[in-house]
């Protein structure tokens, strides 16, 4: 079922994960679930008024299976760049791996293999870019690349994975699917400080929440 949680702000609940569809400049997909989401994730499309050739930009906030699972199979009929932290692009284009060395990245490594690369454009984008109405923040713990992205035209927070919710509060991603849980805790005080106020929340687990968004990541910063 799609959801909108603001003006032009649709929820996507898929397997686990939740993407989203913004209408920026240009219709925006946020994420793209699971390698077993088309089906879904076109179906959710649809109830908006949308195919999946009319997304014209990509903003992805990490490099995860549940994040890029369904990219390649919509580079079929999509024409959109997407756009990543530098660290998570140079793997989702194959040009470098996760380190065996950490454990999420030894997780990461062995999810690719159900993974497939899109044969889609990747821009890199750094800390600061702007994207249509959104100013990206390099944001990394969850993976090195992560980013997060607030646009204050649009009232709205995509914080990926660096926070979860849970009961209308967040909290920060785990050392489980973390690269780093101190780099997390950092990420969180930085963006609370850096980024605009916004009232939509939209993470990739839990619950987005419809108001209060840079409240709830404020009440978080001061806590870890």
């Amino acid at each position: 079922m799609a959801t909108e949680l603001g003006d032009g702000v649709w929820h996507f609940e898929l397997r686990g994960v939740s993407a989203f569809l913004v209408f920026d400049d240009v219709p925006t997909l946020v994420d793209a679930g699971t390698p077993w989401d088309e089906n879904a994730l076109r179906e959710h499309l649809a109830e908006i008024g949308l195919k999946a050739d009319d997304i014209e930009r990509i903003l992805l906030t990490h490099y995860d299976l549940d994040h890029v699972g369904t990219l390649d199979a919509l580079a079929t009929d999509v024409d959109a760049t997407v756009h990543t932290g530098p660290y998570d692009a140079e793997i989702l284009t194959g040009q470098r791996s996760p380190p065996l060395s950490n454990h999420k990245g030894a997780f990461q490594r062995v999810t690719g293999l159900v993974t497939s690369l899109p044969s889609l454009e990747i821009e890199p984008i750094d800390d600061g870019d702007t994207i249509g109405s959104f100013t990206a923040y390099h944001t990394p713990g969850h993976t090195p690349g992560h980013v997060a992205y607030v646009s204050s035209d649009l009232d709205v927070g995509l914080l990926g994975d660096l926070v979860t919710e849970s009961g209308g509060a967040l909290s920060p991603s785990e050392w489980v699917m973390s690269y780093d849980t101190g780099t997390v805790s950092e990420s969180i005080r930085q963006l609370a400080d850096r980024a605009p106020p916004f009232e939509v929340a939209c993470m990739g687990h839990g619950s987005p929440l419809v108001s209060g968004g840079s409240d709830a990541l404020d009440a978080l910063a001061e806590r870890v």
